[in-house]
């Protein structure tokens, strides 16, 4: 046994129980409660477990689970940003490549290595499980939205055509999905909690 990658493995484990206190702005169903990282992340890998036909593509579902784990482990560095954020980008950042250096580098330099590379593929988004992974992100939100009579759509006054434009990524990874996405959308302007301009 190799302590010394052990011990690492451990300090790893030990940091990234900070996820669990990374708020996101979107409520859980039906409950005015804040996600958190973890709980989010959790929720990706089974939906993309249980989704996972009806991927646009053949897709290896345990690179998609390991994607929706990892890939926001940086913001325990780096923070939560909205993903309709009016003044920051939402797109990887000089903060979150820090964050990833540091966080996976904790890990045994091999195992550091693949974190990283299964990070940086989930952020670049040109592999089909990259693509499947990036709607399961895009999805859940979606569903919490909806559940919760517009949630931060309204809270924050996010508009149909910046709702639309950030969902329909998911197309790339399901056209299925997405279709049933752009559905509850419309359903959400028609019920008055997504707004036109």
């Amino acid at each position: 046994m190799n302590t010394e990658d052990l011990l690492n493995q451990i300090a790893f484990i030990k940091e990234i129980d900070k996820v669990k206190y990374i708020q996101r702005k979107t409520k859980l169903f039906n409950s005015d409660r804040c996600e958190n990282d973890a709980e989010h992340s959790w929720h990706l890998a089974l939906m993309a477990i249980v989704l996972a036909e009806h991927s646009n593509e053949p897709i290896d579902v345990l690179k998609v689970v390991k994607m929706v784990l990892i890939h926001d482990i940086v913001e325990i560095d780096a923070g939560d940003i909205f993903l309709y954020d009016s003044q920051l980008n939402h797109d990887n950042t000089d903060e979150e490549r820090l964050a990833a250096n540091r966080i996976f580098g904790l890990l045994p330099e091999k195992q550091a290595q693949d974190f990283i590379t299964i990070w940086e593929e989930f952020e670049a988004g040109e592999t089909n499980e990259a693509k499947f992974a990036r709607s399961m992100d895009r999805l859940e939100p979606l569903l919490q939205n909806t559940s919760n009579n517009g949630g931060t759509w309204k809270e924050f006054e996010v508009p149909y055509s910046k709702v639309y434009e950030k969902k329909s990524i998911m197309k790339e990874g399901s056209q299925t999905i997405w279709n049933y996405a752009e559905g509850l959308i419309n359903e959400s302007v028609e019920k008055g909690i997504l707004k036109k301009e």
